[in-house]
């Protein structure tokens, strides 16, 4: 009688084993490509982080130079509590907006940039909040006055595309230029995302919303007002101008 020969790599057993080696093995060399990775991953973050702040004040620069020229513009990095003092042992750097945002507001870290560029003080503040399907966020650069806006870089998550995502673009942050926080009652606002507000007043807190962007727009108006009112006992030790007492 004829001896049948089983051809071992068409058994359900050599299928199975091959591949759970192959996924151990694949499973292995992503692991080893992300942690090899990570670091230069992690100094990417933090120069497009530079990148931003010196945007808000009118410094533009590629990867390469944000350290060089964080470090030349950015005098201070200071870390505030809810009453506007400055904590100690805090890195404003490495502050976490995301995490503090969970915490009750006098538990969170406020960190604060200060920046001199050719003689002229302005403070950056951190912003984050939420748009239509999840978080937006950027900076906010005062004058020394801390009333008067000289610049803002906005991102998000994931905003739809060609309406909420046109945050990002330079036409819709230069809005913000030289537009006032406090109204002309020393009432801090912000400044308001309102459509079909064509007003060229710097005056009004307001600009222009992106059409077909309604909700996230809102979501830049709070976020602004929201997070610069955190930092309100702070301007108020450092301007002379007029601001309600609340």
């Amino acid at each position: 009688m004829e001896e049948k020969t089983v051809n071992k790599t068409n058994s359900n057993s050599y299928t199975f084993i091959f591949s759970i080696v192959m996924v151990v093995i694949v499973g292995v060399v992503l692991a080893f490509a992300a942690t090899s990775l990570q670091p230069r991953q992690y100094e990417n973050m933090r120069k497009e982080k530079m990148q931003n702040i010196l945007a808000t004040v009118g410094v533009e620069t590629d990867r390469d130079g944000a350290q060089e020229l964080f470090d030349q513009y950015i005098t201070e990095q200071v870390v505030l509590n809810n009453e506007g003092k400055v904590k100690e042992g805090v890195d404003a750097f490495d502050v976490d907006l995301a995490k503090e945002l969970k915490k009750p507001a006098n538990e969170q870290n406020f960190p604060l940039y200060i920046a001199d560029v050719e003689g002229k003080a302005y403070y950056i503040v951190p912003l984050r909040g939420a748009g239509l399907w999840n978080a937006i966020f950027g900076y906010i650069a005062l004058k020394d006055d801390v009333n008067t806006v000289k610049g803002a870089v906005f991102d998000h998550v994931g905003e739809t595309p060609g309406l909420g995502a046109e945050i990002t673009q330079e036409w819709f942050r230069h809005r913000f230029d030289d537009e006032k926080i406090f109204d002309d009652n020393g009432e801090l606002v912000g400044v308001s995302v309102v459509k079909g507000n064509a007003s060229a007043s710097k005056d009004d807190n307001k600009v222009d919303a992106i059409s077909g962007a309604t909700i996230t727009g809102d979501g830049v108006s709070d976020m602004i007002s929201e997070r610069l009112n955190h930092y309100l006992p702070y301007f108020k030790s450092k301007t002379d101008i007029k601001v309600a007492n609340n």
